[in-house]
């Protein structure tokens, strides 16, 4: 599907502002973790999905993603007053799994030079 001029205008405005937010102003201290990947706009713009990461361990994500559905609020009516758009849109928080796969990859790929190191040299 093509994206259009303004909804990536509009998603770089709602990226850079939540991560502002989050990084500065949210009062739970799990939201401070938080690094927001990617923003998507639907057609009309009034859905943003927001991909999300975290730097803390893969058993605090469940946590960390209820308390930004729990800011969801909070993060909207913030977003109303910095940003100047006719409709604010409705946030949708998803985590993205990028990250996590690429550590995995990391970890399997020092596993095999471990291994190989193990072997000795042929």
């Amino acid at each position: 599907m093509a994206t259009s001029r303004r909804q990536r205008q509009v998603a770089e405005l709602i990226q850079a502002e939540l991560g502002d937010l989050l990084q500065r102003h949210a009062a739970d201290p799990r939201l401070s973790l938080v690094s927001i990947t990617e923003v998507t706009m639907s057609p009309d713009l009034l859905l943003a999905r927001v991909y999300v990461s975290h730097l803390g361990a893969e058993e605090e994500t469940p946590r960390i993603m209820a308390a930004l559905r729990h800011a969801t609020g909070y993060l909207r009516h913030e977003l109303a007053g910095r940003l100047s758009l006719r409709f604010m849109p409705e946030l949708r928080f998803e985590y993205d799994t990028a990250l996590a796969r690429a550590r995995r990859i990391d970890a399997l790929l020092d596993q095999l030079a471990d291994a190989k190191d193990k072997e000795g040299p042929e």
